[in-house]
């Protein structure tokens, strides 16, 4: 008897769904709070065909999912980012790229690979831009969901481009940088509030690394050069590109907003790796960084782990001393959390509140409830999904005119396996433990997915 081994990537609320539609007037349970109005997208990899070898859930095509909310009311949307690479598979009726953990398509006429702008969002400038962090942003109108195309900054985007850009809340400038294979291993770019990429320099590498993620504060950006590096040496000798490599130390880079590599300082701590940070921000002499942190990592890794505590992600703090250079590390929760977030509007400032998803006890990327942080008395409460119910990331919508930190909503869309449908979760921030005020029920299953935004009603009036 033959056995199909089921990717669990492409199995259950990982599975793609290929229909794109648009439904307006959802069933709501509870009531949508009335000064709660603009549109909540989320992103995420969704294969359009069957792939071809090993997949990765890193590797599907992105796929965009839109709640619109005004006067207590929903609409839903999904919608494919039209990227290169989907129009090119959707012409063939086929995959014509493989994935991550396949040998790179040296001879692929197209190209060794495809962005598939599948991972974030961020808005700026009055625009929504589809991210993934091998190469250009693409632009997607509001609230229709339709890709304009890849967003170059009229032709100065000369790097990758991160799925993890930060816009500072005063000043409307983002940061953001890419990584890649080859000297430069780095590149950070910094963009006015007007949408001018203003510049670009090199920060030096000893070599190239994996940084998913960064952060900023009032006055500086935070770089993470982790042990999770590349190595074309290592791939012709027939081992693997990408290595956890335990014995090397983790560095951390601060350097001035406007600044370059001759003004960045460097701090080593022990081995680790972060994927998301929740925040940063500046106390007297030091930097204070908030993130997720691992012991290492098997991510696009085959083979056997030594780690026991690999890919568990905890939330801790570093604090670096720019007078002294003295750097301390401390493990702020015990309960496994990733996908941090805070207000948006308070990015780069110390905040009280953070706020990230839970990690359910599985194999797979799951989770069962979110988690609010509270800073000033380092305790927390958790609001949990319910039995076979997962969500994803929790993202904070501010009340309009809200006085207070935490005055707001935490929303996520959220897969109940018992009845095999989808709803959008609506949570008061300042209530967590308590029943969300609002479930909007989709009429077709949401993957598990990656991150999202909420674009308020104010920028969806004033988008370009």
């Amino acid at each position: 008897m033959i056995t199909t081994v089921v990717n669990p990537y492409l199995d259950g609320n990982f599975a793609p769904v290929r229909q794109e539609i648009t439904t307006d007037s959802l069933k709501v349970i509870g009531e949508l709070p009335p000064d709660l109005s603009g549109m909540f997208v989320r992103n995420g990899p969704n294969p359009q065909h069957q792939p071809i070898g090993q997949y990765h859930w890193f590797d599907g095509d992105g796929m965009l999912h839109g709640v619109e909310i005004s006067n207590g009311k929903a609409s839903y949307r999904n919608r494919y980012v039209r990227t290169r690479g989907w129009n090119i598979e959707h012409e063939a009726g086929k995959a014509v790229w493989s994935g991550l953990l396949e040998p790179p398509q040296m001879d692929n006429p197209h190209g060794p690979g495809k962005n598939t702008a599948n991972t974030a969002l961020v808005w700026h400038n009055g625009q929504l831009l589809a991210l993934w962090e091998g190469g250009a942003p693409h632009n997607i109108k509001l609230p229709e969901l339709a890709t304009i195309g890849e967003y170059t900054y009229n032709n100065k985007l000369t790097s990758a481009f991160t799925a993890h850009p930060k816009v500072d809340p005063v000043t409307g400038e983002m940061m953001f940088f890419g990584y890649s294979f080859a000297p430069p291993y780095l590149q950070y770019s910094v963009v006015s509030a007007q949408g001018e990429l203003l510049r670009t320099v090199p920060i030096e590498l000893p070599m190239g690394v994996m940084m998913h993620d960064f952060a900023i504060t009032e006055n500086y950006t935070i770089f993470m050069d982790l042990p999770l590096t590349f190595s074309m040496e290592r791939m012709q000798r027939g081992e693997p590109m990408m290595m956890f490599e335990s014995d090397r130390p983790s560095r951390f880079g601060i350097v001035p907003r406007h600044g370059d590599n001759s003004n960045i300082r460097w701090f080593e701590t022990p081995s680790c790796y972060v994927f998301h940070t929740l925040n940063a921000y500046e106390e007297g002499d030091e930097v204070i960084l908030v993130a997720s942190r691992m012991s290492s990592t098997t991510v696009l890794m085959g083979g056997s782990q030594t780690d026991p505590t690999a890919d568990i992600p905890l939330l801790h703090q570093w604090r670096f001393n720019l007078n002294t250079g003295a750097v301390t590390e401390e493990m702020l929760d015990d309960v496994p959390a990733e996908f941090p977030r805070v207000n948006e509007n308070l990015l780069g400032r110390k905040t009280q509140y953070g706020y990230a998803g839970k990690m359910a006890k599985s194999s797979l990327p799951l989770f069962d409830g979110v988690i609010k942080y509270n800073f000033s008395n380092s305790k927390s409460q958790t609001h949990e999904f319910g039995q076979g119910r997962y969500g994803g990331e929790a993202v904070f919508a501010p009340r309009l005119n809200a006085t207070t930190e935490d005055d707001g909503w935490l929303i996520t869309f959220v897969y109940d396996q018992n009845t095999e449908t989808s709803e959008l979760v609506v949570i008061n921030a300042q209530d967590v433990t308590n029943e969300p005020v609002a479930r909007v029920i989709i009429p077709q299953r949401v993957p598990n997915g990656f991150h999202g935004a909420w674009v308020t009603a104010a920028q969806l009036n004033n988008s370009i």
